[in-house]
């Protein structure tokens, strides 16, 4: 049996779909250790998980007016690299001690990559978002060659290797949690299409399930939970857009910061969270900001979304849920009530939109999720394995 070192940011959305996948690999009889935060890692996995905790530099507030280049700047020099340094010396001292046969390193987890190939681990990159197989960077080229520089960077200053290597995309094997009927194509090597990882997580959020009506239909409002400042004059006009159609529509409308300070009306059903997954079972639609986990989330139930992107990632996944046809996209900045109500009106009488979500549902089915994935984690081992031992002379009968 193998070794598995998962190498995570501390971002929930990140370590999720590998919940599952080290579930596999552990009921496969496969070892798995955690290199990020512990107390994430152990929230979303349970207490028992090792964990080699890995210290994350301080969350800094991001300006909510920060968009396009400026904002994925800010990402990448404010986040991405400090968190890049501060996790190595934990990774480091992670592949010394667990001795892993493979890394397992998400996008956003730079040091994972950087490390083991120093190492000369083999080692597999994990993206938690299609974006970046969409070469997000090709129209503005002065960013492009600044990533790179920082790249380069960090390269030299954590290690080095045998090969400079760029530890968004690992030349062994690239576990991409989507499918192409969402993505399209792309030119990047490596890459093997799982669809998403989608598993039970711990969850006690209390929701009034027995509020829900059965004679109409149920629409979820959510920004997500890093959108609070941001999202305000949205979440507003989505809330009065949907309880304008209470005749029609429930809304489900999720307020982690109260920005709702009286209750809309309308049946609305209100609360700081929500239970996501438990509530795609119960609803027809979904408003959101293109996050990919709620996008696969709702698209794995074939429900049809309106769209409203608002940073980073989330326009390319926007873009890619109009172009596969299950959802329509609005501006965040400027959709006022009118344009989001007619948005839900669309998704929820044309045939198209929820046809096409299902068409997504069913590629991510086919991909296999956790499974497909500790599968070809499995291969990447083996394959490790029988080099090594190729090279010393040995045989792996």
């Amino acid at each position: 049996m193998s070794r598995f070192l998962f190498v995570v940011p501390p971002l929930v959305g990140h370590v999720n779909p590998l919940v599952g996948v080290s579930a596999r690999l552990t009921e496969l009889g496969h070892e798995v250790a955690w290199a990020g935060s512990r107390d994430l890692v152990h929230q979303l996995t349970g207490q028992q998980a090792p964990v080699f905790d890995c210290a994350a530099p301080p969350r800094l507030h991001r300006p909510p007016e920060l968009k396009g280049p400026a904002a994925l700047k800010f990402l990448w020099q404010s986040f991405l690299e400090p968190l890049a340094r501060t996790m190595a010396p934990g990774v480091r001292e992670a592949c010394e001690r667990f001795r892993p046969d493979v890394v397992v390193a998400d996008q956003q987890a730079l040091a994972g990559g950087l490390v083991a190939n120093s190492l000369g681990l083999p080692w597999a990159t994990t993206a938690t978002t299609s974006a970046e197989f969409t070469d997000p960077l090709a129209s503005m080229p002065k960013v492009e060659a600044w990533v790179r520089d920082l790249l380069r960077q960090l390269h030299e200053d954590l290690g080095g290797g045998a090969a400079e290597i760029d530890p968004r995309f690992s030349p062994h094997l690239v576990l991409a949690f989507t499918t192409r009927a969402l993505v399209g194509e792309t030119a990047h090597e490596h890459v093997r299409f799982v669809g998403p990882s989608i598993t039970a997580r711990p969850d006690d959020t209390a929701f009034p399930f027995e509020e829900l009506a059965r004679d109409r239909s149920t629409v979820l409002l959510t920004l997500g939970t890093a959108n609070d400042e941001a999202g305000e004059r949205f979440l507003r006009e989505a809330t009065r857009a949907l309880v304008e159609r209470a005749d029609r529509i429930q809304a489900v409308i999720a307020d982690p910061a109260g920005v709702l300070t009286e209750h809309p009306g309308g049946g609305a059903v209100v609360a700081p969270r929500v239970p996501v997954l438990r509530l795609l079972d119960r609803v027809d639609a979904v408003i959101c900001h293109a996050g990919h986990n709620t996008v696969c989330e709702t698209l794995s139930h074939g429900l049809p979304l309106v769209v409203a992107p608002i940073r980073d990632d989330q326009p390319i996944v926007a873009q890619q849920v109009v172009d596969c046809g299950a959802g329509v996209r609005l501006r965040f900045t400027r959709a006022g009530a009118e344009q989001i109500g007619a948005a839900v009106d669309a998704v929820l009488s044309g045939a198209e939109h929820r046809a096409a979500a299902e068409r997504v549902r069913d590629s991510f089915r086919a991909a296999g999720g956790a499974a497909s994935a500790a599968k070809h984690l499995e291969l990447l081992a083996h394959d490790a394995t029988a080099t090594a031992l190729a090279g010393t002379g040995g045989t792996t009968a």
